[in-house]
């Protein structure tokens, strides 16, 4: 027997306003047409003033929860995948873990910016064939429409905020790509390309700062970076592109989502696309396409799953799990 860890509810959150591309025409030289063409964005949602990181993520492991049937109290982990945590410290973790009533087991954040998501999924998975867990909530969750430079037309109209949650469990398996749960992953980072994509505050400068992007030298990394990941992710679990049932990408970009399939040999008909609709939410896009794509039927138990991403960092891995 091998054991696995294996999704057993999911679940996601979206802040009530809903940020349509045409408010962006009252105070940026900008359209709706310009942003969906090279998006593929039509609308985000922002989160209100009352809300945080660390509550839209308790909102979404919630619904998590609830979908497993589990109660907190068995939960042993809080893995949050954030770049915008509430407070320099503590953790948004540790801040979710009092939300949701938590009174054992330990939290902690994960930083790898849009990626961080995919960075947490293989930290989990570690944790509960390491023994160290058996049941752990991994969260992706941002509110990037508070580091954004509101006259930035090439960068303010990209992002958006929410959050999406996955419970993963361990369960027993045969060994085999046939089993439910991660499979693998495959874990990158290449610190030489900071200054293609950053924040330009934090400690050392006493501000919150903005976000900066160089976006086509981004794009330029992305989609071959992304094919890489996921090939070698699939070649260490035992699968090819055949065995694929869905692509669950990072919500970035349409252009490098549409991309990353052709290089993959993968119809974008096998690819879950949320972007239109949420935006870039960073290290939340993926769990919040996971959730969606469950949601609306697409993805099935026992679905064979490739999930990629590229942030700054630059950091990119990927995961491939049965559902």
């Amino acid at each position: 027997m091998t054991l696995r860890a294996v999704v057993t509810g999911v679940g996601h959150y979206l802040p009530e306003r809903v940020v349509e591309n045409a408010e962006f025409e009252k105070s940026l030289d900008t359209t709706d047409e310009w942003i969906r063409s090279r998006s593929g964005i039509e609308r985000r949602h922002f989160a209100a003033p009352d809300e945080t990181t660390s509550s839209m993520a308790t909102a979404a492991a919630r619904a998590a929860l609830e979908m497993a049937g589990t109660d907190v109290q068995d939960v042993d982990a809080v893995v949050l995948a954030t770049s915008t945590a509430d407070l320099t410290f503590p953790s948004a973790a540790t801040m979710v873990q009092a939300q949701l009533g938590m009174k054992t087991g330990f939290a902690f954040d994960i930083q790898a910016v849009c990626a961080g998501f995919v960075f947490a999924l293989s930290n989990a998975n570690a944790l509960i064939l390491s023994g160290q867990a058996r049941r752990v909530l991994v969260i992706g969750a941002e509110t990037f429409s508070r580091i954004m430079d509101w006259t930035d037309r090439s960068t303010c109209v990209l992002f958006g905020d929410g959050a999406g949650a996955v419970l993963l469990e361990a369960q027993d398996g045969d060994g085999t790509a046939q089993d439910r749960g991660i499979l693998s992953t495959d874990l990158n980072s290449d610190g030489s390309h900071r200054d293609l994509l950053y924040v330009d505050g934090g400690v050392s400068t006493g501000t919150t700062g903005y976000l900066r992007m160089q976006g086509n030298q981004v794009f330029r990394h992305a989609v071959s970076k992304l094919a890489a990941t996921a090939t070698t992710a699939m070649e260490r679990a035992g699968v090819s592109d055949g065995d694929i049932d869905w692509i669950v990408p990072h919500q970035a970009n349409i252009r490098i989502i549409e991309g990353t399939a052709k290089k993959l040999g993968l119809p974008m008909e096998q690819v879950v696309v949320t972007v239109q609709d949420h935006g870039n939410t960073s290290a939340a896009s993926i769990p919040l396409a996971l959730s969606v794509a469950h949601a609306r039927g697409q993805i099935k138990r026992g679905d064979l799953l490739v999930t990629e991403a590229i942030g700054g960092g630059l950091a990119w891995g990927a995961v491939v799990l049965r559902w």
